[in-house]
């Protein structure tokens, strides 16, 4: 009798749970600033594109803030935070620091939004359209981005240092962290495909170049003619900060060039790579797919993003609408 009661306890708690994730991702929707800050899409829009006229990375950088933020708590801003009495950025992660930037744009759109709609548009949200006029002003695919997100009150560099999928772990590990957050192997194949555009730094990927896992020899997937213009990019000795093209063949645009290169051992990080070059990994037969068919990939990385935008956002009473996107209101 008791066990039956428990286990029907248990079911009950089981679908409270899931209505309660169920509103939590209701909460966004794409007409949120219908009536409050109509014209924020294209505000944010104008932007992205002024500032893609002076850097053609910019595109690619805007998303990764919005990746890097989603994947430490929630969409919610909190990678926008500086230091301060209270709050360790997440900017000093191992995987931001040096790495992540952008934030001067985010700066800019958000003076930009504050004006036209003062006290009303987060800074989460403001990632969020970023990243998609990002992708579709590089000839990418649009989307409805689902909005209503609100913005932390703090910062996880903890969380950062370990929640955020690394260049150079494996591909096991890195499907973990995106199952960790609800994301499945097609939305990992598929987010991977941001790096159709963008540049990485040497040391991102060097440790292919010459000592690849330590066996003194460069990773055996990579490309041979590849891999001599990659050392010629990144010597041994050389400056970690120097930039490579994550595609080689379009780096500026938007398309699935990226999952081609794969095929051709010409994946860039061995984050990249591994996604084609792992033996019997299920994501082999999606870079086929989103190889042989542009449309396919376009279509599912809109849905990846709108996936990824609904990890754990702050919604309702929860968290505020900071005035400046760096710092909590009222510090």
């Amino acid at each position: 009798m008791l066990s039956s009661y428990f286990s029907c306890y248990l079911v009950v708690l089981a679908l409270v749970l899931a209505l309660l994730i169920h509103q939590s991702n209701a909460q966004l929707n794409s007409t949120f600033y219908a009536t409050t800050c109509p014209n924020v899409s294209t505000i944010v829009r104008n932007a992205v594109q002024q500032a893609l006229q002076s850097d053609a990375r910019i595109g690619a950088s805007l998303i990764r803030l919005h990746f890097h933020d989603c994947f430490v708590d929630g969409c919610d801003a909190s990678i926008l935070l500086d230091n301060s009495a209270t709050i360790q950025s997440e900017k000093d992660a191992a995987p931001n620091t040096n790495s992540t930037r952008g934030f001067d744009v985010v700066d800019n759109i958000k003076t930009a939004v504050e004006n036209s709609c003062p006290g009303v548009v987060s800074c989460a949200d403001i990632l969020a359209l970023a990243s998609e006029s990002s992708v579709s002003l590089s000839g990418g695919p649009s989307w409805s981005v689902l909005l209503g997100r609100r913005d932390s009150t703090t910062a996880n560099q903890g969380g950062a240092n370990t929640s955020i999928p690394s260049p150079v772990e494996g591909l096991s590990s890195i499907t973990s962290k995106f199952s960790a957050v609800g994301l499945n192997i097609t939305d990992l194949v598929a987010l991977s495909g941001a790096h159709t555009f963008g540049r990485a730094q040497c040391r991102t990927f060097i440790n292919r170049l010459y000592n690849f896992n330590g066996t003194g020899n460069p990773d055996p997937t990579l490309n041979t003619t590849y891999l001599a213009t990659l050392q010629q990019t990144c010597p041994q000795g050389g400056s970690g900060t120097t930039l490579a093209n994550l595609d080689l063949t379009t780096q500026d645009s938007f398309d699935n060039n990226y999952f081609s290169n794969l095929q051709t051992n010409e994946g860039l990080l061995q984050s990249d790579q591994e996604l084609f070059s792992t033996n019997g990994s299920a994501t082999i037969s999606i870079v086929n797919s989103f190889s042989s068919n542009q449309n396919t990939f376009f279509q599912t990385f809109a849905q990846s993003m709108i996936n990824m935008g609904n990890i754990s956002p702050l919604t309702g009473s929860s968290g505020e609408i900071r005035a400046d996107c760096k710092k909590v209101n009222g510090s």
